[in-house]
């Protein structure tokens, strides 16, 4: 028996925190109705996901087999590898407004448009690399309005490790966290090469201690889509099974 497919549509609107249009992907689940409510689940690296990824198709087969809940999926795509750094790098001059927008700007855009639960266990980010960086740092800044998140293989320095040992309300956030055993050596945006576990494992070692809802594991396998494709299965099941909105 064939699966449903659901359909994915683009948006568009401007933001005044980036003074620019953003183009959005945007995945609706083959029962979408304008009278059921849905989770939200917010890509960084959007057209990646939806691309690579396949990330409407692993929500499809799981929708199928009754593993999550109703989701709305969305896909923010990045320019160019500049736009990226300067978006999702905690140095990155436009991280602190693109970490606005998110939160000021598409949230309450989202909430408009499609019929959402409207609370923070009902939005989910995630991200691979410097996506997953982001993902986490804004729902660090916004835990009342993002409850989860899941990480493939984000960069980690200084500042993301800072923002966890700051952090006083751990229980409002469930996060998944994977890396690769072989991501020692991966080349950046910024023409340099990072060992990417080293940081990653003393990220987990502080999520640990501050006792967050968590899932981690270190996958046999590189920084690269081949690997995170294997894994978001699992990662958007384990994200979006929960009935407790």
């Amino acid at each position: 028996m064939s699966i449903p497919m659901g359909r994915i549509q683009d948006l568009e609107f401007y933001s005044e925190a980036l003074q620019e249009n953003i183009k959005l992907l945007v995945y609706l689940p083959p029962n979408y109705s304008p009278f059921y409510k849905y989770t939200l689940c917010i890509t960084n690296d959007g057209k990646d996901y939806f691309q690579m990824g396949r990330i409407g198709r692993v929500a499809d087969s799981l929708l199928h087999t009754n593993k999550i809940e109703d989701v709305i999926i969305i896909g923010i795509p990045y320019n160019d590898v500049h736009d990226r750094r300067s978006k999702y790098h905690p140095e990155g001059e436009k991280n602190e407004s693109y970490i606005r927008f998110l939160a000021h700007e598409l949230v309450p855009f989202l909430d408009q448009e499609f019929p959402t639960h409207g609370v923070g266990n009902g939005r989910m980010l995630i991200g691979d690399s410097l996506a997953g960086t982001v993902s986490l740092m804004t729902a660090l800044r916004y835990p009342n309005m993002f409850g989860k998140v899941a990480m493939q293989s984000p960069y980690v320095d200084q500042h993301v490790k800072q923002a966890i040992q700051d952090f006083t309300t751990p229980h409002l956030l469930q996060i998944y966290h994977v890396i690769g055993k072989n991501e020692v050596d991966v080349p950046t945006t910024d023409g340099k090469r990072s060992n990417f576990i080293k940081p990653n494992r003393e990220l987990h070692s502080l999520l640990t201690e501050k006792d967050f809802p968590l899932f981690y594991e270190e996958f046999d396998g590189e920084h690269t889509w081949k690997y995170w494709q294997k894994d978001l299965p699992r990662a958007v099941e384990m994200m979006l099974k929960s009935d407790d909105l």
